[in-house]
């Protein structure tokens, strides 16, 4: 496949069969380093990755790592964000690794659909013509473009406990669990329209004719679709997760209870996708107290379901009794942030983007601009989604040098400023803050 600025290095490119990636021992990685800080972190995540492969297999494998280009760079190289040969690229190498994105702020913010062009409201629809009903509101967040351009359906976030990581929370140490967060759907995936306009006024003048329900004639109007084909594949994808890893129960989260027919079918499909395609895998709650007298058997899973809201409390007080947990999006959302905070924040925060063949992992916290170049911020994110990448490429020999290493440097208090901090509030002396590289080495030394 041939590219304008791409340059796809000698190598093994991944391929599929069967379902099944096929992994070579030089796989070509696409790496896209980010804007901000992730001049910084990408370099870091790279010196660690490389290092972990050539401790665990001696130099017969080695990644290939594939400049591409998005955000910053990507109006560089190709005068725009998300060019849409880096989205091809991503499609064709299968696995990809990627630094944080700026998103765009700014009055260019709304696109004409009949034409493509682009401005503010009042140029499209005053200078250029455009009719008011195809001027909408563009959805620039480069880091939702990807997900729906190459329908990454799951976002994939473990979440876990360092010892010696201060902890706002009693119970942190018994924090290690996965989110499952639908990538795709809910009120995430756009459909969402401006105060006045005639999608707007005309889906309220629907309601009201359709039900007798009135809604203010000033809102704006956000659409939450929910399909049962994009619950059972998120669903799916959990349970594999949790066959595969040995985890011991599924959490179907929703609000079930207020929004009966999305968050509550997003639950009820649940069901029904375990019941049709994991018979005999798991075990309800209610049959576990009716039929196995409160007691697991083994190898069997144990699927549940909690309120959204619930959940944000279970996580504090009772972490220890989930492992893997599967939310529409919005709710992941907010579920993710909120579950790594009880372990010292998104700088521990790894994060994956899961199709049904392209994988995108990526750092899960923002571009820190103030920090940019300064060889200063916690690469620890996207080191971990790193690990996360190697152990989907089946090499986790690898995968358990990155995470043997940081749990080293981190109990021996070789950390970055954000951690510095907090482990010195809690008596820790001995501490030494180190820069963004110095932690990546940190890692690197005490992966033996």
């Amino acid at each position: 496949m041939e590219f304008q600025h791409v340059q796809v290095p000698a190598g093994d490119l991944i391929r599929t069969e069967g379902g099944r990636l096929v992994i070579g021992e030089r796989p070509v990685i696409g790496l896209l380093r980010g804007d901000g800080v992730g001049i910084d972190i990408t370099p870091a995540m790279q010196f660690v990755v490389d290092a972990a492969v050539a401790q665990a297999y001696g130099g017969r494998r080695r990644i290939a790592w594939c400049p591409l280009y998005a955000g910053l760079e990507g109006l560089h190289k190709y005068g725009s964000e998300f060019p849409p040969e880096t989205v091809a690229a991503i499609r064709h190498l299968k696995v990809a690794i990627k630094g944080p994105f700026t998103t765009p702020v700014g009055e260019e913010t709304h696109v004409c659909l009949a034409t493509g062009r682009q401005g503010t409201r009042e140029e499209l629809i005053g200078k250029h013509g455009c009719r008011p009903e195809d001027v909408t509101a563009r959805f620039r967040s480069i880091n939702v473009r990807f997900r729906q351009h190459l329908d990454l359906y799951a976002c994939v976030r473990p979440v876990r406990y360092f010892p010696g990581v201060p902890s706002p929370n009693k119970y942190a140490d018994q924090v290690d669990f996965v989110i499952f967060r639908e990538n795709t759907e809910d009120v995430y995936a756009g459909h969402d329209f401006e105060r006045g306009s005639e999608v707007a006024l005309a889906i309220i003048d629907l309601i009201q004719a359709k039900t007798g329900r009135e809604i203010r004639r000033d809102s704006g109007i956000g659409v939450k679709a929910m399909s049962e084909f994009g619950t059972a594949r998120l669903v799916r994808k959990a349970f594999d997760w949790a066959i595969l890893n040995g985890l011991e129960s599924v959490t179907l989260v929703h609000k079930g209870n207020i929004m009966k027919f999305t968050e509550g079918s997003f639950c009820k499909w649940g069901y029904e996708l375990a019941a049709r395609e994991y018979a005999g895998t798991f075990v309800t709650e209610k049959a576990l107290l009716e039929e196995y007298g409160g007691e697991l058997p083994q190898g069997r899973i144990l699927l549940k379901d909690r309120i959204a809201d619930n959940i944000f409390q279970q996580i504090q007080t009772r972490p220890g009794e989930y492992r893997v947990l599967a939310l529409p999006n919005l709710n992941g959302d907010y579920l993710s942030d909120a579950a790594i905070a009880l372990v010292g924040g998104l700088g521990l925060g790894p994060g994956a983007n899961l199709g049904d063949e392209v994988a995108l992992f990526e750092a899960t916290h923002g571009t820190a601009p103030k920090y940019t170049g300064l060889d200063k911020v916690n690469p620890g994110s996207l080191i971990l989604s790193a690990e996360m990448m190697l152990r989907h490429l089946g090499w986790p020999e690898a995968a358990d040098r990155v995470l043997r290493g940081m749990e080293a440097a981190i109990r021996d208090g070789r950390v970055t400023y954000d951690l510095a901090r907090l482990m010195r509030a809690e008596g820790r002396p001995d501490v030494v803050e180190v820069s963004c590289s110095g932690f990546g080495k940190a890692i690197v030394e005490r992966m033996g």
